[in-house]
């Protein structure tokens, strides 16, 4: 056995879900197997250790879908990770440390070196499981980008993958889309395009059968199955296009609002709170929003001085003061925590322009960044619970005699700051943590339980609708697709 590409008709077709339901339905096999995603464009990452046994950073989805495949999370499976600064340029993670930056007007130079890790990656990878499910970016039918292209089918020329494309179909225009992304292929691309998975489906299947039927007689490759869409399904976050509130039934819940940051990432950090059956979990982008919210969280920025400046020009910072001042509490996580105190330094230009600016006041605590990324698996308490998480920043923070700590921060009353993601995690460290702040009892609810049963459950339907034994044939004995003509062609 080898490895099998997922690509998609477009982004956030289901590539994600679709490549995280086969780890599960494989690994529940017996199989060895391992994610992997040559390049992922995210600002949600997670930590996992190095081979070096330090800290090194990959995209969020690798390191669930590690969790799915029951494996150790790793670099190799996320070997380029971009975490974009701008809408032109994007700092650049590789093997799971600071690599550099590339920008629009160098990509296609700049890309050779990190093309030429990702295939070492897949090919280490290769070496050690007997499965690599490598999920694609995009589409490959950018034809744009297809001469730099290590994604999608230049990786699958690489390797010589079979792929089959995935389409959401809650979206529209499936067919068009499954049998345009053929056509648009090179004669070599296409002979590794196996067929297609159908995700999102709702409704009748029987009135779906003609036109998968007539799809796989237009383009001589068969249909893997069609993914129902399920109220239940809800991943690990990675793209901020994702960000969605986590409304609780209950019309007595306490209200948190999440102050939805331009450049937010490591959002996964309120997820816990949004399973809670007593909260209702809101992202807010305006004053307003925050008129009556018992708790509002500032997370996670890939640019704190910028979404700083961003919160000042619509009022939000004269809302958190206010809110603070009734005693209401306040969460800060990473670069939200580092808002919250009296000065940001950046005397190298690590963000941008070398700078100094005001915080928000909130905490007596100064930050000042450096070049070097601290990378991080702490572990330790917070309000007499045992608690854990994950660290990735550059601002190294200073308390003042004001505060008191928390989690690798601090606190003053009601306004709590953390440099750790993904605390909130921790059952114990939530329940104390709401209690603290909001008087509420424990939940009982896991967080941790709550993950694997959306993975068993990703697996279970994985398992019943689609062809799993006809995708690992296809594994062992490659793609074999025949030439494609679009209809009407000479």
């Amino acid at each position: 056995m080898a490895g099998l590409l997922v690509a998609g008709t477009t982004s956030d077709a289901g590539k994600t879900v679709v490549t995280t339901g086969l780890c599960r339905a494989l690994a529940r096999r017996g199989v060895k197997v391992a994610p992997y995603k040559a390049q992922n464009m995210s600002n949600n990452s997670m930590v996992c250790v190095g081979a070096d046994g330090y800290g090194a950073e990959i995209g969020r989805a690798q390191w669930v879908q590690a969790l799915a495949a029951r494996a150790v999370p790793e670099p190799a499976m996320n070997p380029v990770l971009l975490k974009p600064g701008s809408d032109r340029r994007s700092h650049v993670v590789l093997m799971g440390a600071p690599w550099g930056a590339v920008d629009s007007s160098d990509w296609l130079h700049g890309r050779r070196a990190l093309a030429d890790a990702a295939h070492a990656a897949y090919d280490d990878l290769a070496g050690r499981f007997d499965v690599v499910l490598a999920e694609g970016a995009g589409s490959p039918a950018e034809i744009n980008l297809r001469a730099g292209d290590y994604v999608n089918m230049g990786l699958a020329r690489h390797a010589d993958l079979p792929t089959v494309v995935v389409g959401d179909i809650d979206r529209g225009g499936v067919f068009a889309a499954f049998l345009g992304t053929v056509a648009l292929l090179s004669a070599e691309d296409q002979a590794l395009v196996a067929g297609f998975i159908v995700n999102k489906f709702r409704g009748d299947p029987a009135l779906l059968a003609p036109g998968l039927r007539d799809l796989e007689r237009l383009t001589g490759r068969r249909i893997y199955g069609t993914l129902p869409w399920h109220p239940d399904l809800w991943l690990d976050s990675e793209d901020a296009l994702d960000l969605q509130s986590r409304r609780s039934a209950d019309t007595g819940a306490r209200r948190v609002a999440v102050v939805r940051l331009p450049r937010i990432s490591n959002f996964t950090d309120v997820d816990a709170l949004g399973l809670e059956p007593d909260l209702d979990v809101v992202f807010a982008a305006d004053p307003g929003a925050l008129d009556d919210a018992d708790l509002v969280v500032l997370p996670g920025t890939r640019a704190t001085i910028a979404d700083l400046a961003w919160l000042r020009s619509r009022g939000l910072d004269r809302a958190l003061r206010a809110h603070a001042a009734a005693g209401k509490p306040v969460l800060g996580i990473c670069g939200g925590f580092q808002m919250l105190g009296t000065a940001i330094s950046d005397p190298a230009g690590v963000e941008g322009a070398a700078t100094e600016v005001e915080g928000l006041g909130l905490l007596d605590v100064t930050t000042t960044f450096h070049t070097e990324k601290v990378l991080r698996l702490p572990r330790g308490t917070g309000l007499g619970a045992p608690a854990a998480g994950y660290e990735i920043h550059h601002g190294r923070i200073r308390c003042g005699p004001g505060v008191s700590p928390f989690l690798g921060g601090a606190r003053a009353g009601a306004v709590f700051g953390t440099m750790w993601h993904g605390s909130l995690e921790g059952d114990e460290l939530r329940a104390a943590f709401l209690r603290e702040t909001l008087g509420m009892p424990p939940s009982g609810v896991s967080f941790p339980a709550a993950r694997e049963r959306r993975l068993d459950l990703l697996g279970d339907l994985v398992e019943e609708h689609l062809d799993v034994v006809a995708l690992l044939d296809l594994v062992s004995g490659g793609a074999g697709a025949p030439p494609f003509l679009p209809p009407g062609a000479p």
